[in-house]
């Protein structure tokens, strides 16, 4: 029976979670590629080295820690920097990884320098991680609003899996210092063992949150942009339409404002200007059209659709609902009212 050893297994993983990242829509698709390319090359490289021996790329194998904490990094920076701050960004901080690695792999830099230069890199973006985390979901504004809670986690669990492999290389270091790399390769396994563990609940939760996907509703018809108050209005409805926030139950006027780089009273004074509601009633507005869609185009069931429509209570949708519509959710389903 062919056994595969335990890197090779985790490289394979890591190659799965590569293809799934690029097919997940988190609200950017530079930030799944930034996530791509850190598993699919460490994947392909770990593979080769630890799982075969292939011993002519271990130059390269040794060039590869120093960029896993800025693709990382720049992997959830991407999902809260505009386009011009984050090829800045990308140029500060893979840039900065191809300087330190010329200068590590210098003929006089000895391994100690090397070593620490990787574990520098290591606890460096770990803070960096952990700082951005601090922001909250609200400081990524290019992620989706249902996808951006779980961002937020996935933060808290890289800075972990930094951590570990920190501790884990500088195991590894000074058991060659010390030892000649006789418990090498034992930890590496140990390691590959915690890495698979990883990836398989990674591999797990993924195809979830790609089903999640929202389901795109049409787009509500736009005021004429009389004054500034109809501009504001109008883009209020371009993002709300193209980032569908109004899914997410927490939005709140701050949130929204914040989105849209304005005052929230600006935002709240042109919603009431120009439409003559508020900004929740607003936001409600196209909540019942993404339910009234999904009580036309699925079989789910009406509290289901409430959940989905980003509702928190079942009073305050019946509520909505019935005064936009005329007449419950269960009655507009079986209805042959024209719904145009």
């Amino acid at each position: 029976m062919t056994s595969i050893p335990l890197p090779m297994l985790s490289a394979l993983l890591c190659l799965a979670v590569a293809v799934l990242m690029l097919r997940l829509d988190l609200g950017r698709p530079v930030a799944g590629r930034f996530f791509a390319a850190l598993f699919a090359v460490e994947a392909v490289l770990v593979g080769l080295r630890f799982g075969y021996g292939f011993d002519r790329l271990i130059g390269l194998q040794g060039m590869l820690p120093l960029f896993v904490g800025p693709l990382m990094y720049l992997g959830f920076l991407s999902l809260a920097l505009e386009g011009s701050a984050l090829r800045r960004a990308m140029l500060v901080h893979l840039g900065a990884a191809v300087a330190v690695n010329v200068v590590v792999l210098l003929p006089l830099v000895s391994l100690t320098a090397k070593d620490g230069a990787i574990m520098g890199s290591y606890l460096v973006y770990l803070v960096l991680i952990i700082l951005l985390w601090r922001r909250g979901p609200d400081h990524l504004i290019h992620a989706r609003l249902d996808i951006a809670p779980h961002v937020t986690r996935w933060m808290v669990s890289a800075a972990g899996l930094l951590a570990v492999i920190m501790l884990m290389d500088t195991a590894i270091a000074l058991s060659f210092a010390v030892g000649q790399g006789t418990q090498a390769a034992v930890m590496i396994s140990y390691g590959s063992v915690v890495l698979i563990g990883v990836l398989l609940i990674t591999l797990v939760s993924l195809p979830g949150l790609m089903a999640a996907r929202p389901i795109a509703t049409a787009r509500p018809p736009e005021p004429a942009p009389e004054d500034d108050s109809a501009a504001v209005v109008q883009d209020a409805r371009a993002l709300l339409t193209r980032t569908q926030l109004y899914l997410d139950p927490d939005l709140s006027v701050q949130r929204l404002a914040r989105r849209m780089q304005l005052p929230e009273r600006k935002l709240s004074v042109a919603i009431n200007q120009v439409e003559g509601i508020n900004v929740s009633q607003f936001v409600n507005g196209f909540r019942l059209a993404h339910a009234a869609d999904l009580l036309r185009g699925t079989d789910d069931s009406v509290a289901r659709i409430m959940a989905q429509s980003g509702f928190l209570t079942r009073s305050n949708f019946y509520r909505e609902f019935t005064r936009v519509y005329g007449m419950s959710p269960a009655q507009y389903r079986t209805s042959d009212t024209d719904r145009a």
